[in-house]
């Protein structure tokens, strides 16, 4: 266990997982606690991420009460241990990455937001076609199999079910390194169609997409990576839900989560100066077709 581990971020993500099982099953809160024989008070604090230390007999009852399968309910008990074990001071946390087999914290998060405000040097995973996707995991998994490859794919189209949705759909802005547009993922059809894709998902009225032109320069003089703010909202009373997280995507390592106020804010700086030098909505557009046709169009 590690002990830079994040206690809220932990329990947010057990609470999270422990509701949409409860959903999965069409139970109310007080349905639930009755047959585990918890208060309504504490099974709604254990799913907003608020109980300090979970207990695992609680969540093992839980998972048995949702029917879940043996291998998730061992990954949730635990996932309550190392939320009561965690001493972790809020500030950057290392967790999962691409060659963690626990829950993905990221996709939990994605899926809560209410907005997500991104800056991307590749094309963002809940904007792919399924051919940048596969080109992008199938080179990741060089030695997966087919079958593999496609279960991963998969995974990340399903995702882009909260940009699609009817109801309340999230509110997505990408500011979008130009060089994302040059790279050839896949060969020129799969990038034809990518920008084609980003074109048409640039007008919907929950998405703003944006080009971070080379003419830009560096913002604030460093060559900074991709990042994604994550917004959860507010309540009636416009209280936050929860509290906003900057996501780094680690790579080959582990990712990272900033959830400390002043971190938070040095990326929401980071956003509007980027904001200043990219391209407007209809400009980038422009610019998607330009390369789409001079670049990857058909000769």
């Amino acid at each position: 266990m590690s002990h830079d581990e994040s206690p809220t971020l932990l329990r947010r993500q057990l609470g999270r997982f422990l509701r949409e099982m409860r959903e999965s099953q069409g139970l109310t809160i007080q349905d639930a606690a009755k047959e585990v024989q918890l208060s309504y008070n504490a099974l709604q604090r254990l799913e907003s991420g608020r109980t300090i230390n979970p207990r695992k007999q609680d969540v093992r009852e839980l998972c048995m009460l949702y029917e879940v399968d043996a291998e998730e309910t061992k990954q949730a008990v635990d996932l309550a241990a190392r939320a009561a074990a965690a001493r972790g001071d809020d500030d950057v946390i290392a967790l999962g990455g691409m060659f963690s087999d626990a829950f993905n914290m990221y996709v939990g998060l994605e899926r809560s937001a209410r907005r997500l405000t991104s800056y991307q040097v590749q094309v963002p995973g809940l904007l792919q076609t399924a051919d940048y996707a596969r080109a992008l995991i199938g080179s990741f998994l060089h030695n997966g199999t087919n079958d593999e490859i496609e279960r991963s794919v998969q995974i990340r189209l399903r995702r882009q079910v909260i940009v699609t949705r009817k109801a309340r759909p999230v509110a997505l802005e990408i500011l979008l390194d130009e060089s994302a547009l040059h790279r050839i993922v896949g060969n020129r059809r799969v990038m034809r169609a990518q920008l084609a894709q980003l074109t048409e998902a640039g007008k919907r009225e929950n998405v703003s997409l944006r080009i971070h032109p080379h003419s830009a320069g560096f913002t604030r003089g460093i060559l900074h990576g991709s990042f994604v703010i994550l917004d959860f909202g507010t309540d009636r009373r416009g209280d936050p839900v929860e509290p906003p997280v900057v996501y780094l995507d680690g790579g080959m390592s582990s990712d990272l989560y900033l959830e400390k106020q002043e971190l938070v804010q040095r990326y929401t700086e980071m956003v509007d100066c980027i904001r200043r030098t990219a391209l407007d909505e209809t400009s980038t557009r422009d610019l998607l077709r330009q390369v789409a046709k001079e670049k990857y169009g058909d000769r």
